[in-house]
C-alpha cells in the first residue's frame, strides 16, 4: 500500500520540476531517436496523473512510465549541459519514485 508520505514526496518533486525552466538547448534535440521534449511531456503526464489519482496509474500509463524510465536511463548520460542534466535527473527521480510504488488501490 502506498503511503501518504510517498504521494507527498512525489508531489513536492513534481512541483519542483514544474517550477524549473525547460532547458532551451534541449528543444528539438533527440538522443537515440528519443525526443527530449516528448520524453519530458510523457513522463510529466504520467506523474501528474499518478498524483492526481492518489497514487494510481492505469496499465497503459504504467507501461508508458516504464518506457520513460528506460529512455531516461539512456539519454541522461548524453546530456552535457549541467542544468539540462539536473532537469532530467529530477524527472528520472520522479519517474522512479512513481514506477516503484504499488498502486494505491
Amino acid at each position: 500500500m502506498i503511503s501518504p508520505e510517498q504521494i507527498q514526496n512525489a508531489a513536492l518533486l513534481w512541483q519542483e520540476h514544474r517550477d524549473a525552466e525547460f532547458p532551451a538547448d534541449l528543444r528539438g534535440v533527440e538522443f537515440d531517436d528519443i525526443d527530449m521534449v516528448m520524453l519530458d511531456a510523457d513522463t510529466a503526464g504520467c506523474a501528474c496523473t499518478w498524483i492526481d489519482n492518489g497514487g494510481t496509474l492505469d496499465p497503459q500509463r504504467r507501461r508508458i512510465l516504464q518506457t520513460c524510465v528506460q529512455d531516461l536511463d539512456r539519454v541522461i548520460p548524453q546530456i552535457s549541459d549541467p542544468s539540462g542534466r539536473r532537469y532530467y535527473q529530477r524527472l528520472h527521480q520522479l519517474a522512479l519514485l512513481i514506477s516503484g510504488a504499488p498502486d494505491a488501490k
